[in-house]
């Protein structure tokens, strides 16, 4: 069980939080009266009270908020718990929906220290269920349930989309069904094709929001800027082209140009990233034929599912 060490609010971004000793958590907004609040996944940042303390250790006079944070919590690693995990303080519940951030622009701790902690283990939460809470307040931490919702990110991959030229209607194709399939979408995002700005977004949200599966759309054929599978491969660990594969041998059977798909599919750290086609007629006949099958290998990946392989081996075995 944990502590809130210390409350802090800002009434406008970018200037510095100060203390207060109590405040009201207002479910799917944040704290009352601090200028981050909002219709967003980062309504209430916390920093551990021990992460603070070793930053003092170099040399460093902080006061607390000095880091942007809104609450100081002592006893728990904050950034070693997983995305779903929720903290309960009397009534009110937050929920973990990001670890750490970008840091745009340099604060002024970092241009005096070198260095500034908010960005690497700083974690952010949604308000669940509204409370009122003080300093002193015992924190509790709650688990994820293995059985909630596989999360989701779609990104579709589009110059003319992007620049406003062509209706996107691949991206809402794929929240329609795989909202119908149960999964929980959490970001939505229309990108110009090319590198640099997938990749950005894939690293993002595989590592600070902890998506279970990222499905994309556009970028897989011949054209110049056709570089979605580039990107893919550049920040996966391992791939897992069966997934990719298995798609194009069905789409085969429907139409000969899907040869000319270039797609991949991998995995970054426990987040499935599944090139999908550009075409929404494409796309549904695509995820049709996945979105039976693929929970497992996501239960897997999260740890909610066990491994098969104990069961192929016994049929092989005796065949």
């Amino acid at each position: 069980m944990g502590k809130i060490l210390g409350i802090c609010i800002s009434e406008k971004r970018g200037t510095e939080k100060h203390e207060i000793q109590e405040a009201n958590l207002v479910k799917d907004w944040g704290i009352e009266g601090d200028a981050h609040g909002g219709k967003w996944h980062r309504q209430v940042s916390l920093l551990s009270f021990e992460k603070i303390e070793d930053f003092r250790a170099k040399g460093a006079e902080v006061d607390f908020g000095a880091f942007g944070e809104n609450l100081i919590v002592e006893g728990y690693d904050l950034r070693a718990l997983p995305v779903g995990t929720r903290f309960q303080i009397g009534d009110a519940v937050l929920e973990l929906t990001q670890i750490g951030k970008e840091c745009h622009s340099h604060c002024q701790i970092y241009k005096r220290m070198g260095d500034c902690i908010m960005p690497r283990e700083g974690v952010f939460t949604e308000v669940v269920k509204s409370g009122h809470i003080k300093v002193g307040d015992e924190i509790t931490m709650i688990p994820p349930k293995k059985d909630r919702p596989f999360t989701a990110a779609v990104i579709t991959l589009s110059d003319k989309g992007a620049a406003g030229e062509r209706e996107d209607k691949s991206g809402p194709k794929i929240v329609e069904m795989i909202k119908e399939a149960g999964y929980d979408v959490k970001e939505t995002l229309l990108l110009p094709d090319g590198r640099t700005a997938l990749e950005k977004q894939l690293i993002r949200l595989a590592d600070q929001r902890q998506i279970n599966v990222i499905f994309t759309t556009g970028g897989t054929g011949f054209a110049e800027r056709d570089v979605t599978p580039e990107a893919t491969i550049a920040v996966c660990d391992r791939m897992a082209n069966g997934i990719a594969d298995a798609i194009r041998n069905y789409s085969m059977t429907i139409t000969p140009r899907a040869m000319f798909s270039r797609a991949v599919s991998g995995i970054r750290k426990k987040t499935l990233i599944i090139n999908l086609p550009g075409s929404p007629k494409a796309v549904q006949e695509a995820l049709e034929f996945l979105l039976p099958h693929l929970d497992h290998g996501i239960g897997i990946l999260r740890g909610s599912e066990g491994e098969c392989a104990c069961a192929w081996r016994t049929v092989n075995s005796n065949g």
